[in-house]
């Protein structure tokens, strides 16, 4: 008799889903699934809007991460105009997004992941959150908070507001940074890099007593892709995709991200809203892939600042002569990634552009489609856009992050809970570490599903009959 486990909703992410666990007649896991059930439909809604109005719809897909949007979409909107910013708008965008990063993967590090493996995975669920952090380990978790502030300041000082900040706009942007933005982020880089340091000290220990977590947790080979610099170095903003294998070989280079569909195909199950992208040479599902920081640091060749690529050595040596393949080394990955962002800013924060005036390209509807990319935090962004001759919107395609990591997210909850599950019981701890493989990748189900109101928090064991065998509450 086959049974099934439910998780529903997963804990400790953006948004909301459920994953469920399916055995087989003799108790061992057959296969388990990661299901995204609301529908979103931005893509669809925002036919008829004008162009110069995207920016600020679509960044209001998430409330953690507009800034990705807001760029990816004033990028397509740059490519419609047919127009190259000022040097000042793009360095100003820069900044920006490397303030979202530094804000997102704080916001995943220390409070939805770090309880785990700081606190334990067998901790009760009451305390395993950030509020059993602060009271466990109150300079780390006032540390997160200290990070996030930062990058989320550096987001207020440019565009206004933290959260869906109306600043870039295709062309450009609408305002520089101020004399007294740029000290006020100067005066705070020496504190953050302290903390980031010492916290990429600590997780290095931490790495030494969770071996096993390294070894099942979403370890498999897989090709992954991201931005790169024409010389192949670390790019968040902008550059070409590149694709690499397990092995750490480049498979695809240098593509044009306008000319995204030659390389990447979207997928859709019967059982989530979230699409599966997969690389389109390989096929469907062998062409499975993935984006965000971990990919990013396989398919650079260096970040290009001097602690940070000190650090990126450290973290290829876990690939052992590849790619690092380990889904549980995302929150290492995030960690480095945070030190590259603060050495970056500070390598720029003196530039004169940052207070210029020149900050827009005017042009009108000059081509009738356009792409726009970027990387946000949890991978690479699309935004395409087709277009009338008056800049009203006929079609638009997002691809997000998180759907290009679907596949690799059901393969890794799939490998946890063959390890970990053993016939028909719930105990809590095991179920967490299901749910963890997900938290590693750091989804953001609002940007690709409709997330309204609360779902139960239960877990229910059924059998094929569809019997209950057991209930957890999940806390």
């Amino acid at each position: 008799m086959t049974q099934q486990i439910k998780i529903d909703p997963v804990t400790r992410i953006e948004g909301h889903a459920k994953i469920t666990i399916q055995l087989d007649e003799n108790g061992d896991v057959a296969r388990a699934r990661f299901h995204v059930v609301e529908f979103r439909g931005f893509e669809k809604f925002c036919e008829g809007r004008t162009l110069s109005e995207m920016p600020g719809i679509t960044a209001r897909t998430c409330g953690i991460c507009p800034v990705s949007h807001i760029l990816a979409s004033a990028k397509a909107g740059d490519a419609i105009l047919a127009v190259r910013i000022p040097p000042a708008a793009e360095k100003l965008r820069r900044i920006m997004n490397l303030g979202q990063i530094i804000q997102s993967h704080a916001l995943s590090f220390f409070h939805l992941s770090a309880p785990d493996f700081l606190l334990g995975w067998d901790t009760p669920a009451a305390s395993r959150n950030v509020f059993g952090m602060i009271a466990s380990m109150p300079e780390l978790a006032r540390n997160g908070i200290r990070l996030r502030q930062f990058g989320q300041t550096i987001i207020e000082l440019l565009g206004g507001r933290r959260i869906h900040p109306a600043w870039a706009v295709p062309g450009g942007v609408r305002a520089p940074l101020t004399p007294a933005g740029r000290d006020q982020i100067k005066v705070a880089i020496p504190q953050m890099l302290e903390i980031i340091q010492s916290t990429i000290e600590l997780f290095r220990q931490v790495l030494k007593k969770h071996q096993r977590e390294v070894q099942i947790f979403g370890n498999f080979p897989s090709l992954f892709m991201g931005l790169v610099g024409p010389d192949g170095q670390w790019e968040h903003y902008d550059g070409m995709l590149r694709f690499t294998d397990s092995s750490g070989n480049v498979i695809a280079d240098q593509i044009d991200p306008a000319n995204y569909r030659e390389v990447i195909g979207e997928a859709v199950e019967p059982d989530s809203y979230l699409k599966s992208p997969y690389y389109k040479p390989f096929g469907y599902p062998d062409g499975m892939y993935r984006v965000g920081p971990l990919a990013r640091l396989n398919v650079c060749e260096r970040i290009g600042t001097p602690l940070a690529d000190r650090e990126l050595e450290r973290f290829r040596a876990h690939g052992k002569g590849g790619a690092v393949t380990s889904s549980f080394l995302y929150h290492y990955a995030r960690l480095i990634e945070i030190l590259a962002a603060i050495e970056k800013i500070a390598e720029v924060i003196d530039d004169p552009d940052l207070l210029g005036d020149r900050l827009r390209a005017d042009a009108g509807i000059n081509k009738l489609e356009g792409v726009g990319v970027s990387e946000a935090p949890r991978g690479t962004l699309f935004h395409h856009y087709q277009v009338d001759e008056n800049g009203l919107v006929k079609k638009v395609n997002l691809i997000i992050a998180t759907g290009q990591n679907n596949l690799a997210m059901n393969r890794t909850i799939t490998q946890i809970a063959r390890h970990y599950i053993r016939g028909g019981s719930i105990p809590e701890p095991m179920l967490n570490r299901v749910e963890a493989g997900i938290r590693a990748f750091d989804p953001c189900l609002s940007c690709s599903v409709h997330a309204l109101g609360r779902m139960p928090l239960k877990v229910v064991l059924m059998d094929a009959a569809g019997r209950v065998l057991d209930e957890v509450p999940r806390l």
